[in-house]
């Protein structure tokens, strides 16, 4: 959409809604440099954009090291190259990922730990997902959406709990969900994010006792990829925050939850969303 047509639409908005036309610049505050993670290993699907690639940062700015993951290795590559030059951390490392690949996903964690200085990953980001263009027919694109974000992520998880069950080991597991799981459901986006809101439930109520914590966070609209937004212009009038989320904020998140600041939260979805799905649906049509 090019800046003409955003404000005629927000020329509308105001017209027929009441709702200002106010450009919303990002006022992000982020962690300080910290050893909240210091002695960790992290393991983020997806984190070569948006919200994966700002918590790869943000868990290395908390003395962490990190593994990231796509399924295109080139992507990873050049990510890695990237996370190392913005922030002075060598601890970053990227391996290729696919999550249709289930049977692989005991090799893979074998695999992390192998590139892994001195360390066993203790920690996973289940941060990987899509949202389809509705290009595909609708049992298509139905069975790419629930593969990736819920077969998929039901399936790892599983299995790293199970590698920290099997080693002793205490961790964390932190889910990316969706203010999404809130809302009545009719797309599969929706739905596949009301499965990992009770995943993450489940997974919590049956590993907390081994010692391995499972939580989430549900952003709402954020200026990712997937909704073609940057931080330029970071307005959303529908939303009642007035503005998207940025990947910054969902990222300093991800470390406290990660952190042993929050080992009595146990369970547990923080929305930050603006209010999306939690004081109104009316950001999105139906």
């Amino acid at each position: 959409m090019s800046k003409l047509s955003k404000y005629i639409k927000r020329g509308i908005e105001y017209v027929l809604r009441g709702v200002p036309i106010v450009k919303m610049e990002p006022k992000v505050i982020s962690l300080s440099p910290s050893e909240l993670l210091r002695g960790h290993a992290i393991l983020i699907t997806g984190g070569t954009s948006g919200i994966g690639y700002a918590i790869a940062k943000a868990c290395l700015n908390a003395g962490g090291k990190v593994v990231i993951t796509s399924r295109d290795y080139k992507r990873v590559q050049n990510a890695v190259t990237a996370i190392k030059e913005e922030t002075g951390e060598d601890g970053i490392y990227g391996i290729s990922l696919s999550l249709n690949d289930i049977e692989s996903f005991g090799a893979i964690i074998e695999q992390v730990n192998s590139i892994l200085p001195n360390l066993q990953v203790d920690m996973l980001v289940n941060n990987a997902g899509i949202s389809t263009s509705g290009e595909n027919d609708a049992s298509k694109d139905f069975d790419i959406v629930m593969q990736s974000n819920l077969k998929g992520t039901y399936f790892l998880s599983i299995t790293f709990a199970e590698y920290l069950k099997k080693n002793s080991l205490k961790g964390h597991i932190l889910n990316i969900a969706s203010s999404s799981s809130l809302r009545p459901a009719i797309a599969p986006y929706a739905l596949s994010k009301w499965g990992i809101r009770g995943l993450t439930l489940g997974l919590a109520k049956k590993y907390i006792k081994f010692g391995i914590t499972i939580n989430g966070i549900a952003p709402g609209p954020s200026a990712t990829p997937m909704l073609h937004r940057t931080s330029e212009d970071i307005s959303h009038s529908r939303n009642p925050l007035g503005r998207l989320v940025m990947p910054e904020e969902i990222a300093s998140m991800s470390v406290v939850l990660l952190s042993g600041i929050s080992d009595s939260v146990v369970g547990d979805i923080v929305y930050m969303s603006g209010g999306a799905g939690i004081i109104t649906f009316d950001d999105v049509t139906y």
